[in-house]
């Protein structure tokens, strides 16, 4: 019979006292490793794979997270559980099972062990704001106080679905330009160092004046070939610099504007802000939680310092006994046709469903201004790349014109 195959585990436990133990181990597998701990009476907290050689350098650097689409269809799958009448307990431990994500198998289980030791599912995911955004752990607490867990979870996939699916179009609509942008720098720096070169070495062997654009297109040749690699280091170090500070406060308070005054972009970020803002700001109420707390949280989910702004300036004025929709007509993002909605929502004490109808509406809208962009781009960058080769081609060619004269 052959002998089982032995993995190493690293593994966090808490031992009869509740301390915290630490160590490295060989099991067959992880089911196996984990009653041990507990015959030995430690309660495993954290059991993951060594990874070792080639594995540990591929994976080196790229820190594990939880995307929204995976919350999203967890979500989904719980509310079914739930609504089954499935435990708690033992919801978390099938979904820990078959997640695809490993981060997110690796804090359910976390989570797990939490709610065993008597903690609230709210208080347990809190514990994990990496994994589980506000929104998230708000909505299931006012679940659980008001004992409708499963519904809870089928709106926060159906919000969180709706947000996947928002982003999706905004990467449909973005992919198109962006492709054919970087197709046109790929192309203008191969002719650059390839083919210009090539050229001029012709054209000095002719003698004469090259013509203005010749010239300009020699010597942007003759710098990309000196400035290559220093330009390569300052985009790698600019795009680690974007991705370290992106979300900060500073860099967010530059950016989120511009991004709404942008030609040709920025109604449609303004629509995806007004859509995640209102859905959101819904399904909260929907789910019972307070106010002012439900305002406190959009103002950190809608993605746009401008509208984040906004809110805060309405959480300030319905604290003091104010309306929803005065203060947002004081601000230029909401367009009129929110205001008003809200406000009628107000009146009739059904702001929650009012709100669930323009996300919808702008939802549609998105879809709607993405499939024009998309129509719109493509002509516009299709003549744009060849504009920019085609006067490159110009350039080369026209000292061409003029060999004969060289020549003679």
């Amino acid at each position: 019979m052959a002998a089982a195959t032995l993995t190493k585990f690293e593994f966090t436990a808490k031992d009869k006292s509740g301390k915290l133990v630490e160590g490295k181990v060989d099991a067959e597998n992880e089911a196996v490793l984990r009653e041990k701990l507990l015959a030995m009476g430690a309660l495993p907290l954290d059991i993951r794979v060594v990874n070792a050689g080639m594995q540990k350098e591929i994976t080196l650097g790229l820190p594990k997270r939880v995307k929204l689409k995976d919350l999203a269809v967890f979500s989904r799958q719980f509310a079914t559980m739930l609504s089954a009448g499935l435990p708690l307990i033992r919801c978390l431990s099938i979904l820990a099972e078959q997640t695809e994500n490993d981060e997110l198998a690796r804090v359910l289980r976390l989570v797990k062990t939490d709610i065993e030791e008597g903690n609230p599912l709210s208080r347990a995911l809190e514990r994990h704001p990496k994994a589980f955004p506000p929104l998230m752990v708000n909505m299931v607490k006012a679940g659980e106080v008001g004992g409708f867990l499963d519904q809870t979870m089928l709106q926060i996939a159906e919000a969180f679905e709706a947000d996947v699916k928002l982003r999706g179009k905004i990467k449909a609509a973005l992919t198109y330009p962006v492709v054919i942008f970087i197709l046109a720098i790929l192309m203008c720096v191969g002719m650059l160092l390839f083919i210009v070169p090539v050229f001029e070495k012709m054209f000095s062997s002719l003698g004469g004046e090259l013509p203005l654009p010749t010239r300009v297109l020699v010597a942007l040749s003759a710098g990309l070939k000196t400035g290559a690699p220093f330009i390569a280091v300052g985009m790698v170090g600019a795009l680690v610099w974007w991705r370290k500070n992106a979300h900060k406060p500073a860099v967010r308070n530059v950016v989120d504007p511009l991004k709404l005054r942008l030609p040709v972009f920025g109604n449609l970020f303004q629509k995806v802000a007004i859509a995640r803002f209102t859905r959101n700001f819904g399904t909260l109420l929907r789910s019972g939680v307070p106010l002012l707390q439900a305002l406190d949280i959009v103002a950190e989910t809608t993605g746009s310092v401008v509208i984040s702004r906004a809110l805060r300036d309405v959480q300030d004025s319905v604290r003091q006994g104010e309306s929803i929709h005065k203060p947002l007509a004081e601000h230029e993002v909401f367009p009129p046709m929110v205001v008003q909605m809200v406000a009628v929502g107000e009146d009739t004490g059904a702001i929650d469903e009012m709100l669930g109808k323009i996300a919808e509406f702008y939802d549609e809208e998105v879809e709607s201004t993405t499939e024009q962009l998309t129509a719109l781009i493509e002509p516009l960058m299709i003549a744009f790349l060849g504009g920019v080769v085609g006067s490159m081609i110009i350039a080369l060619y026209m000292p061409i014109f003029k060999v004969f004269d060289l020549i003679s």
